[in-house]
């Protein structure tokens, strides 16, 4: 009897001690007002011409226990693309190149992550654009630490750079220039800075209370003799 009794205390004493071990990935919504998605290439050859995404929302799952088992997704609308120049905006948005019409969201899935030096990652997804579906790596610096901010809310950030070739999902629009080098660049360089805001945890369920016993019935008052 006194060694089943210590044996139940014991294990009572470890189950909290059990649970702290446990890992627990946080949730994170991307802050697209604080999230700048940014895209360069070169132009005839010789200059860098830069432009923006100005609609970039997405999750992260992380896993501060174990960050390889972290996970993002992001979702980028490729009507909202901002090259500072509306005919050029007007070009991207056709079929020769985004065909935002046919093809109105992008998307990235993460599949891998890997450890990469001191607050460097390494992300390998799954980019789908224009139809197509590839795997990308894209070089992260961060997640930075956690802070509360003015607005009582807590966030973290996050840097995201790589690099691709747009003919591999079919934006292959080009002029040849007469010294043979393109109008447009083939390679493209993603760089994506984001702040990323703490989903509140759900409260635990209030444990039921048992039901209370119904009242016993008072008794009848006798009838008053006259």
């Amino acid at each position: 009897m006194k060694k089943t009794l210590a044996s139940l205390m014991l294990s009572t004493l470890a189950l909290p001690l059990l649970s702290l071990g446990v890992a627990h990935a946080s949730e994170w919504d991307i802050d697209g007002s604080h999230t700048t998605a940014q895209f360069a290439v070169k132009h005839l050859a010789i200059s860098t011409v830069k432009g923006t995404f100005d609609k970039v929302g997405g999750t992260l799952s992380l896993d501060d226990k174990d960050i390889t088992k972290s996970k993002v997704e992001v979702t980028i609308d490729p009507a909202s693309i901002d090259t500072r120049e509306p005919k050029r905006d007007a070009h991207l948005k056709s079929p020769d190149f985004f065909d935002v019409a046919k093809f109105p969201t992008m998307t990235f899935k993460s599949t891998k992550v890997e450890k990469a030096g001191k607050n460097k990652l390494k992300v390998t997804g799954d980019l789908t654009m224009h139809g197509v579906t590839k795997p990308v790596t894209l070089a992260v610096d961060g997640p930075t630490a956690e802070i509360k901010s003015p607005f009582g809310t807590t966030v973290r950030a996050v840097s995201l750079t790589g690099k691709l070739n747009r003919k591999d999902w079919g934006l292959g629009w080009n002029k040849v220039l007469e010294t043979g080098g393109l109008v447009v660049s083939e390679e493209v360089q993603l760089d994506i800075s984001a702040e990323l805001v703490k989903k509140a945890e759900a409260a635990p369920a209030a444990e039921a209370k048992p039901a209370a016993a119904p009242a016993a019935a008072a008794p009848a008052a006798a009838p008053v003799k006259k």
